[in-house]
């Protein structure tokens, strides 16, 4: 088994910052995915990680050029995203107008044929940037 020298054993990467600076930005996804297609409309927990995926898939392609996502994608062994739920639909869009409203790039997953909103992922961002919009979500469950 090979190890990155860059990396602890616990698989956190190390980040050097430079003398006099602070703690280095940490790019992170996140991922917001309707915790009632599971809970209340029954939905199978694989075709929601699905939508999870396809949404975050989707936020990568479209803001590929992006210097934060391109450095995201290079720290491969690194990447960090935060899944949390919305606890329905109108959460979900509520969340999706406040992001653009902010100027926040991200993709709203709708499922289709059905055109239902599923979850919305981020693009890549510094972590200090976005949590404070992403406050009144918890971790999905």
């Amino acid at each position: 088994q090979t190890r990155n020298i860059n990396k602890p054993a616990s698989g956190h990467s190390l980040k050097m910052a430079a003398p006099g600076a602070g703690a280095p930005s940490r790019l992170v996804q996140y991922v917001v995915v309707r915790s009632d297609l599971v809970h209340q409309l029954s939905w199978p927990l694989g075709a929601v990680i699905t939508q999870a995926c396809h949404a975050a898939t989707a936020a990568i392609h479209l803001h590929y050029g992006d210097p934060d996502t391109r450095q995201y994608l290079e720290q491969l062994d690194a990447m960090h995203k935060v899944v949390l739920g919305a606890p329905d639909e109108d959460a979900l869009s509520g969340l999706s107008d406040s992001l653009t409203q902010a100027g926040i790039s991200h993709k709203l997953w709708i499922e289709q044929p059905e055109n239902i909103p599923t979850c919305l992922a981020l693009k890549p961002y510094p972590k200090e940037t976005v949590q404070p919009l992403m406050k009144k979500f918890k971790l999905f469950k």
